[in-house]
């Protein structure tokens, strides 16, 4: 099987340009089910939807999460239909198995007190807080991914027209707008970037670690961790939820949700409303305002 899993795992990295992310998901959702076929002594292509099914029951069994059931079945879905495409098989013995429902989860946010303050942190004129700041406030200001934050690059930025380009996921490119607040904490960091590149090659990417190389998503996640340890918010927030609130405050504050769908990059509006959150307060405003009988 690990034959048809790397000219699979090619075929998504060439022809669908799948992010690294999504292609390390599937490589290690595969090998997982060709250890559990293994162990079992049965072929790849002689699995059946009933061995198939043993597996996603074992997972359960093993209290794993619907999501991370949902996940590895597409991956099984996805990887046994480039194999009938290849004719290596007659038919997708996954196609029939049942997608778990997934529960519905509420994904961490901030309110408005809570990202004015984190945004006041740091406050040293030091070249990593500099930093740290900006990419805090290019967060929020513009609901970017974290891969896509450490994708950018020095030509990426046009501060007079407070624009980014950035690289989502199938390497599509969009153009993001930002605040005059982060245009301001990214010139700041502009401006002291080239400190961190003393005795480093000209790196390209915008956003540098202390050795002047490209700063990784763990970096980030890091960072925004230790800023979060600073205020007043007790639950934990990631960078993702930077990303959330940057929907949601958009959404309470009258912005379209197809604007909205443009702003964070996505291709279905259903994926939108999952990042959006408004309090009943805000919905009943919005009701007594709109409403001609309300």
């Amino acid at each position: 099987m690990n034959k048809e899993i790397a000219e699979f795992l090619s075929f998504l990295r060439h022809e669908k340009n799948v992010s690294p992310h999504t292609l390390a998901g599937y490589e290690r959702d595969l090998r997982q089910v060709a250890a559990y076929l293994k162990e079992r002594e049965v072929r790849w292509d002689k699995a059946g939807n009933v061995v198939l099914r043993g597996f996603l029951a074992e997972l359960h069994e093993k209290k794993r999460k619907k999501t991370t059931i949902g996940r590895k079945l597409a991956a099984l879905r996805s990887f046994y239909d480039f194999c009938v495409r290849k004719k290596w098989i007659a038919e997708n013995p996954a196609r029939i198995l049942a997608t778990p429902r997934p529960e519905k989860r509420v994904p961490s946010f901030l309110s408005e007190d809570e990202t004015a303050e984190l945004l006041d942190l740091p406050r040293s004129g030091r070249p990593l807080d500099l930093r740290d700041k900006a990419i805090l406030e290019l967060f929020y200001a513009s609901g970017i991914r974290v891969s896509e934050l450490v994708g950018i690059e020095t030509g990426d930025l046009h501060f007079g027209e407070r624009l980014v380009r950035v690289r989502g996921k199938g390497k599509k490119e969009r153009i993001v707008p930002f605040g005059g607040k982060a245009r301001e904490a990214l010139e700041d960091y502009s401006r002291a970037r080239p400190r961190l590149m003393e005795g480093a090659a000209g790196e390209a990417a915008f956003f540098l670690n202390y050795r002047g190389e490209r700063l990784t998503t763990r970096s980030v996640q890091r960072m925004v961790h230790k800023c979060i340890r600073r205020t007043a918010v007790a639950r934990k927030i990631s960078p993702h939820s930077l990303r959330h609130s940057f929907a949601s405050h958009l959404l309470g504050r009258g912005a379209d949700l197809r604007v909205i769908q443009e702003l964070l990059g996505h291709a279905s509006l259903a994926t939108t409303q999952k990042y959006t959150h408004v309090d009943l307060k805000q919905l009943l405003a919005v009701y007594k305002k709109s409403h001609p009988r309300s």
